[in-house]
């Protein structure tokens, strides 16, 4: 076997080329920028070649840079698709689902039991998937997402309306209303998810005049708002697909017909090179996920 230069010299290099940047390839395999330069120098030195033109903080492959590339992608996604074949031969089919901790906690696991009996010889590992952080799609196999619907290097498929609107548990309507015109909400309290401009966006198309943000309390993440909402806290902004089970049991209510992030939707996440990747259970659960998710 010819001699080759260090697997991981030759991984840094693939991932700066690709990305454009050594920062973004030090992020996305969680070294620092130095290491990833260190292993860049090393390889040119290695082939005697310059791989990149640096000019300022942009790193630019040359042309034999970029020939290296393109080679060394398509290997490393054969290696991958041949370990994860060895893997499923040899513990059977497996799939691992990232997920936002909303979506999971309050669509996906509720309905997962049905999948399983469904399909009993996928074996299922559910993780969480964080807004404004990259899916790794060496530790995942698909991912749901929230948003206006492309992710840079990945393909989408619109799983669930994003279509967001005003509602309360029934117990605060019963005691802080009837909320009959918009206006009357702004003198209640108002639950904020991450911070006050989703509020600020609804007020304008429902065509209330609002000096200023809305008092209430922020939560981190939509699992916390909707605990609030729940518990009779005050009136928050939830995607309607999301809380359809609250809506129909009562558990919610929505206070007007006014709504926001039209374009907004959880989707299903695959990498936009994943032909090579799909494997009967990836095809399986896509297909679930898109019949458990039709009225």
């Amino acid at each position: 076997m010819a001699r080759l230069p260090s697997l991981n010299a030759l991984r840094c290099f693939e991932a700066a080329a690709r990305s454009g940047s050594f920062s973004r390839a030090a992020e996305e395999l969680n070294v620092t920028q130095s290491a990833v330069s260190h292993q860049v120098r090393q390889l040119e030195q290695w082939f005697s070649l310059t791989l990149f033109d640096r000019q300022g903080r942009q790193t630019i492959p040359t042309p034999k840079g970029q020939e290296l590339a393109r080679s060394l992608a398509e290997a490393f996604d054969i290696m991958g698709a041949a370990c994860r074949r060895l893997a499923q031969s040899e513990a059977g089919p497996s799939l691992t689902i990232a997920a936002l901790p909303s979506i999971a906690t309050i669509w996906l696991i509720p309905r997962l039991s049905q999948f399983i009996t469904d399909y009993p010889e996928i074996s299922i590992k559910v993780i969480y998937a964080f807004t404004g952080h990259k899916i790794d799609f060496d530790e995942c196999d698909i991912a749901i997402l929230w948003g206006p619907g492309e992710w840079e290097g990945c393909r989408s498929t619109r799983l669930l309306d994003g279509n967001t609107v005003a509602v309360c548990n029934p117990n605060y309507l019963e005691k802080e209303g009837p909320f009959d015109q918009p206006q009357v909400i702004l003198t209640k309290p108002l639950l904020h998810d991450t911070d006050r401009l989703d509020w600020q966006n609804w007020m304008r198309h429902a065509g209330v005049k609002h000096a200023g943000p809305s008092p209430g309390p922020i939560f981190q993440d939509f699992n916390l708002l909707r605990a609030a909402a729940l518990a009779g806290q005050g009136i928050a902004l939830c995607p309607r697909s999301l809380i359809a089970d609250d809506l129909a049991s009562g558990r919610l209510v929505q206070l007007f017909e006014t709504a926001i992030k039209l374009d907004y939707a959880y989707c299903i996440i695959e990498p936009a090179d994943g032909n090579s990747r799909r494997t009967d259970a990836i095809i399986q659960f896509k297909d679930w996920l898109l019949r458990s998710a039709k009225p």
